[in-house]
């Protein structure tokens, strides 16, 4: 039996996607095993990323600085813009190094059923960049789902008065797939056979 302090570890990692009760228990006994290489290096990496954690004000990406380092990344074409729904499909795509250019974090998809309206995503946000220029293509990355597709269409509304070209991702995402839980191949395959919406 373990102590407390291991118990509420291991309830603590069982509650991180991907883990469940076993695979927690694993992990803290890599971890209590491995204590100098494994537990303590993880424990800086904790507090470090806990105290410096923020949220980009330009695009909403979680990072250590603000605004994030693909915002300050001169090499990225600012004139093309990718729109996700969260912080998860900006890092699988980013992780594709095929899109090379600037993201915008929309904090969510439109859901009648979960109750998010326009107002509770980032989507003024969004307006606004476009309004201040410099943006070429809008690429709506949204996630095959049918909220995606509404968030999508709804995006595309909205900003059909500026002089950008709107595209998505091709379909050949498989439908009710998300961004996050895709290979490299497929991410890659969807980038490159983006086409206009509407």
């Amino acid at each position: 039996m373990a102590s407390p302090e291991i118990d509420a570890l291991t309830q603590a990692l069982a509650r991180l996607p991907g883990l469940g009760p076993r695979s927690a228990r694993r992990a803290v006994l890599h971890l209590l095993k491995k204590r100098e290489t494994a537990l303590a290096p993880l424990l800086r990496a904790l507090e470090t990323v806990n105290a410096r954690l923020v949220s980009c004000h330009l695009c909403g990406n979680l990072d250590t600085v603000d605004p994030c380092a693909i915002c300050t990344d001169g090499r990225r074409d600012a004139r093309l813009l990718c729109v996700v729904e969260e912080v998860a499909d900006l890092w699988a795509l980013d992780r594709s190094r095929l899109f090379p250019g600037r993201f915008h974090v929309l904090g969510g998809r439109l859901s009648a059923l979960e109750g998010v309206r326009p107002e509770d995503l980032t989507i003024d946000a969004l307006v606004g960049r476009l309004a201040a220029g410099g943006i070429d293509e809008v690429v709506l990355a949204m996630n095959a789902t049918l909220e995606g597709q509404t968030t999508a269409h709804y995006i595309a509304e909205r900003i059909e008065a500026y002089p950008v070209r709107v595209t998505q991702l091709a379909h050949g995402l498989p439908v009710g797939g998300e961004l996050d839980y895709l290979d490299e191949g497929t991410l890659a395959q969807a980038l490159r056979a983006r086409r206009p919406l509407g």
